[in-house]
């Protein structure tokens, strides 16, 4: 079974010297001999190194005191999460579902061989707690395969303890540079054995002349600034999947955000995009944002259940309404999680992201596409404001009731959509697609509310008859779904006055 752990580390350059003495940095009081380990890894990738590209490092590592299959995601300059799993001849599964985003059908194969003799010593205070690790490695790499290559260094690697203050490691390295010690030009050990081959060297080269020809040049076009776009939301979908597949909080909501505005930008720039090609992948979007809500929508009940519940005075709680919403939760969470992994792993979704990417790298572009911006995407924006407004203006007309609450969810959704799409012309058009954005923001903030208000009430009902069923007392049940009720009135009062202000300047 997989686990994770945050690291938090520093690399730097080193020479004959070793490490400088610690002694007294930030609180250190001994610097203990924890003696000489032999480390040996077998780093994996795909033929074309997507995980290495991501800045990703899988590895099966022998010897130490961790010896087993190490996935390093990076979270910030030196700072990654690593999951672990045991010791086993192939990927585990849990470690190759983690990266399956990115490396789809291709194998992962053996990519480059590191032995480390590695020289330990523990920083600790005068309690004798640790507060890092650090050490001397001095390194050989191969290059497994093909054209062998190698190359051999020496490193400084000061790992921070578990729960410690990163601020250590700053007095640390004031210390090191000090004694003359300078951070590696690598982030990993990985990425400077790829560098070291005269293979990667080659492929450097070209990297370099590549960036000094400008790189990937800003939008200009309309196409240019839809595609990039696209372009960012695709990112979100692949970098969030490991995150869902753990179930890291928020990372849901995220991906189901980034699946809706690729969809949503797939339908308001039609006047830029075939929708004879994109119309299959935007139904595609629709299923996979479906599929993320499943779990999403439970974890935002459970959360305002919760609060609501917390939020009452004790004497207008009764019954075991703590209990049974925490079992309702839990059972519905852990279903609507394993539904999604599935969902991740299936033929379906992959095959989505692979669309995605051709859309991207061959993108059938109609002829407004290679116009400027500025006329195609206000045009946009306008046309999706137009029907928003329809929208509104009938959801504020309808008389209460379940008519009004279809009616103002339609409004929601495609005040999404238009949200998304301002946000997507923002860097062509300024200010206004960003005042457009912001007033979105607080029209979709209120209409959510009054939808929240709606769903929560559905599940009351339901967990009032359950209660009823098991002789509980339901009356609580009842306390808070006449506040839900509450709530989404004081939303429709409210739409009105909102909407004329979001008119006003619209219309200006």
């Amino acid at each position: 079974m997989a686990d994770a752990k945050r690291e938090i580390e520093r690399k730097y350059e080193s020479d004959d010297s070793g490490l400088p003495d610690l002694t007294g940095v930030g609180g250190v009081a001994a610097v203990l001999d924890k003696g000489l380990m032999e480390l040996d890894a077998t780093y994996y990738d795909t033929a074309d190194q997507r995980l290495a590209g991501a800045g990703l490092t899988l590895r099966r590592r022998t010897g130490g005191s961790d010896a087993g299959w190490h996935l390093k995601f990076p979270v910030a300059p030196g700072v990654r999460d690593e999951i672990r799993a045991p010791l086993s001849d192939t990927v585990p599964e849990e470690i190759a579902a983690l990266v399956r985003s990115r490396v789809r059908d291709a194998e992962l194969v053996p990519l480059v061989r590191l032995r480390s003799a590695r020289d330990v010593r523990h920083l600790v205070d005068a309690d004798g707690a640790l507060l890092a690790e650090a050490s001397v490695d001095a390194v050989t790499a191969e290059r497994i395969g093909g054209r062998a290559a190698a190359a051999q260094w020496t490193e400084i690697e000061v790992e921070l303890a578990d729960e410690g203050d990163p601020a250590f490691l700053d007095q640390v390295e004031k210390r090191l540079r000090k004694a003359g010690v300078r951070p590696s030009k690598s982030p990993s050990k990985l990425a400077r054995a790829l560098e070291q081959t005269e293979e990667h060297r080659r492929k450097g080269r070209r990297s370099r002349k590549s960036r000094e020809k400008g790189g990937p040049a800003a939008p200009e076009t309309a196409g240019e600034h839809v595609l990039a776009y696209l372009r960012v939301q695709r990112d979100v979908l692949v970098e969030l999947d490991p995150a869902v597949r753990r179930d890291v909080p928020d990372s849901v909501h995220r991906m189901r955000v980034a699946t809706r505005r690729a969809r949503s930008t797939l339908r308001s720039f039609r006047s830029v995009l075939d929708r004879t090609v994109t119309d299959p992948i935007g139904a595609e979007l629709k299923w996979l944002a479906g599929e993320l809500g499943l779990d999403r929508d439970q974890e935002v009940m459970a959360e305002r259940l919760t609060a609501a519940l917390d939020a009452l005075p004790p004497d207008l709680v009764a019954g075991p309404v703590h209990e049974r919403l925490s079992t309702w939760a839990e059972a519905r969470h852990g279903g609507a999680h394993s539904r999604l992994t599935e969902v991740l792993d299936s033929r379906r979704y992959l095959t989505l992201l692979d669309t995605l990417d051709g859309l991207l790298a061959a993108p059938p572009l109609r002829k407004a596409a290679a116009k400027q911006p500025d006329q195609v995407l206000t045009k946009a924006m306008d046309k999706d404001l137009a029907t928003l407004s329809a929208l509104v203006e009938q959801a504020i007309d309808v008389p209460p009731g379940g008519e009004r609450d279809v009616a103002v969810h339609e409004a929601r959704k495609k005040a999404k959509r238009t949200r998304y799409a301002s946000e997507a012309a923002a860097p062509a058009l300024g200010k206004p697609a960003r005042s457009l954005t912001r007033a979105m923001k607080s029209l979709t903030t209120l209409l959510g509310e009054h939808q929240d208000s709606v769903m929560t009430r559905r599940t009351l009902r339901e967990l009032s008859a359950g209660a009823h069923a098991a002789g509980e007392n339901a009356f609580t049940y009842g306390v808070l779904y006449g506040r839900e009720e509450a709530l989404a009135v004081r939303a429709e009062a409210e739409l009105p006055g909102l909407w004329k202000e979001i008119r006003t300047p619209a219309a200006g």
